[in-house]
């Protein structure tokens, strides 16, 4: 999937990135099954609500918790790095959790009412289940952060497949036994974790990895808050570049649901190679943070070129494929009745590629310390997409363009910080 210095990886039998690659598929292939299964055992409400369940627990994992992951993933390898052992790291990072925990759940309580009564169609069981997830999230990206910290990638792929299997299993259970319910579906789902939680306790339990030597001061108290904040509001950030075009599509065509879900269809079609290169900021991070914690940043430069060259390959792939493939595809696999042009396609297709620049270049700028860059970033290419998506004009060229705009300002802006801050700490001769 993507090739990484030896400098960063430890050798193995399997390629890290194959491993965690293999678990990513097998959770993303069992979040399609539960929602399939769960739509054809209930009533179209009750479908309609698992399904709204389902968006809603992705948008605040990988939307709020995976800041905790990368956060506990970056104190992690630094800890190890200065030669020290990660449990003091990892202990600061999970009272910070706690606290994240707390303040999504405060969040969903206050907003409970209308969340309740609109998105799940007034089924408090599954309200429950959100709830559970909330906190089951928080444990198993904490997790994932210690493990891929540590370069466990195999423990780290063992959350993924457990997760990805308990939930499948679970769901197939409910169905069998005949109680099959929105509220119990949305429990099985949200308990599905706990396995993976547990696959990842497992591999923590083994010899600790040692450390390497290196002279780099510790984290303000507040220097981790604020960088943990910073985290989270570029992870909501993303969510929003990500996927709000298809939304807003939808809204600006309601006499034109045809094209509305064509546009939505192309835009699921044209995310594969960003979901095929997903584990690339968990891989990149903590080998980053070695190399830049000892001052070693021609391992730096020379990961992050091969890994460039690689995201190339695998975007223009999917850009030209998007553009030869994707209306007839649009049409045979999803079932649209409009057509797409090529043009558009392709367009889109080079959005994604441009999104999965920015998934390389922000665990460098985690490692750098620069996490300030990483949220302005995301925050002027939602600004611009957002500006765009607004203008008159067809909503889907319009959407196109956003899609573009959104980013390429995104990449552009990383790209200047991490120049900016190779040179500064170059110049320094520490992070």
């Amino acid at each position: 999937m993507l090739a990484v210095s030896a400098d960063i990886m430890p050798p193995s039998r399997l390629s890290p990135a194959v491993v965690v690659g293999l678990g990513t598929l097998v959770l993303g292939a069992s979040g399609y099954a539960f929602v399939a299964i769960a739509g054809h055992s209930l009533s179209a409400a009750e479908g309609a609500a698992v399904a709204a369940f389902y968006l809603l627990v992705n948008i605040v994992g990988p939307g709020i918790f995976s800041a905790l992951e990368q956060q506990a993933s970056h104190a992690t390898s630094r800890a190890l790095a200065r030669g020290e052992r990660a449990g003091g790291a990892v202990r600061r990072v999970g009272r910070e959790g706690v606290v994240l925990t707390v303040v999504v759940l405060g969040v969903l309580a206050l907003v409970s009412p209308v969340l309740v009564d609109r998105s799940l169609k007034g089924s408090w069981s599954l309200f429950v289940a959100v709830v559970v997830a909330v906190v089951t999230s928080a444990a198993i990206y904490l997790a994932r952060g210690v493990l891929g910290g540590m370069r466990r990638f195999t423990g780290y792929a063992a959350t993924l497949a457990g997760e990805g299997f308990a939930r499948l299993a679970g769901a197939i259970a409910v169905v069998v036994a005949g109680v099959a319910g929105a509220g119990l579906f949305g429990m099985t789902f949200a308990l599905g974790t706990v396995v993976g939680v547990v696959a990842g306790l497992v591999w923590l339990r083994s010899r600790p990895v040692s450390a390497v030597g290196g002279s780099v001061g510790p984290e303000a108290g507040s220097e981790r808050v604020e960088s943990l904040a910073l985290l989270v509001m570029a992870g909501l950030l993303v969510q929003a570049v990500a996927n709000v075009a298809p939304i807003v599509v939808t809204a600006r065509l309601p006499q034109d649901a045809a094209l509305a879900l064509a546009f939505s269809s192309a835009f699921i079609l044209v995310r594969v190679p960003l979901f095929v290169f997903s584990p690339v900021q968990a891989l990149l991070l903590p080998g980053l943070t070695e190399a830049a914690t000892r001052g070693d940043l021609g391992a730096v430069r020379a990961v992050l070129r091969r890994i460039t060259v690689w995201v190339l390959v695998v975007g223009v792939l999917g850009a030209v494929g998007s553009a030869a493939l994707g209306p007839w595809a649009v049409r045979v696999f999803f079932g649209a009745e409009a057509g797409l042009s090529w043009v558009l396609m392709g367009a889109l297709g080079v959005g994604t590629l441009l999104l999965m620049v920015a998934q390389v270049l922000q665990p460098a700028l985690i490692a750098l310390g620069a996490r300030s860059a990483i949220t302005g970033s995301w925050v002027a290419g939602t600004v611009v997409l957002l500006g765009v998506l607004v203008l008159p004009g067809s909503p889907v060229v319009v959407a196109t363009v956003a899609q573009l705009a959104g980013p390429l300002l995104v990449a552009a802006g990383m790209a200047v910080a991490l120049a900016r801050r190779l040179a500064r700490v170059g110049a320094a001769g520490a992070v």
